[in-house]
């Protein structure tokens, strides 16, 4: 039986595969961030949409990572968990 970390290099060797998980990565590592400050917060999901005067579904679609969260959107959950957001533009490898 073939690993998920197997499976995953695998993919990964191919071209177009390896460009669209880089092109992605940013999207992963700020929802990333996301859920870990809720979660540092000590909030539910359902206790977040409350101060964000939304649904727990919306929460949910946002921390899932399948669609781009707009800007408006990270800066208000930020805010709802007692962060602010900070941008940091790094030089291309």
């Amino acid at each position: 039986m073939t690993s998920l970390a197997t499976l995953k290099k695998r993919l990964l060797e191919k071209p177009s595969i390896r460009a669209e998980y880089d092109r992605l990565d940013p999207v992963y590592a700020l929802v990333g961030a996301m859920v870990d400050a809720r979660h540092n917060a000590g909030l539910t999901q359902q206790q977040l949409a409350v101060r964000m005067g939304m649904t727990q579904f919306v929460i949910a679609r946002l921390e899932n990572a399948h669609h781009m969260p707009s800007l408006d959107m990270v800066i208000h959950y930020a805010a709802a968990v007692g962060r602010r957001i900070q941008f940091d533009l790094v030089p291309a490898e």
